[in-house]
């Protein structure tokens, strides 16, 4: 994505793509699930470092940000880069 700002729409849209609950993202991108939910329902705005850590979480499972270049900003599934979509461990 050109754009590094992730909004809270992209995240819940990429999250639902992975089919991972918030707590399955903040394990992922080491992030606090208040700050999660917080940002997904628009309460506040995460600070950069923590964003990108969402965002790379996701891209990592296979989430492509697609910039608004003004058609909408949105997220798509492609291949994933990792094994970053295999379960987490109990």
């Amino acid at each position: 994505m050109q754009n590094d700002n992730l909004s809270p729409a992209q995240c819940r849209a990429g999250r639902a793509l992975v089919g991972w609950s918030q707590q399955e993202l903040c394990e992922r991108a080491q992030v606090a699930r208040k700050t999660l939910a917080d940002f997904e329902a628009g309460k506040s705005t995460p600070y950069p470092r923590t964003a990108a850590a969402i965002r790379m979480a996701l891209e990592a499972a296979g989430i492509e940000f697609i910039a608004e270049n003004g058609g909408g900003a949105g997220v798509r599934f492609i291949r994933p880069t990792s094994t970053a979509t295999a379960p987490l461990p109990d």
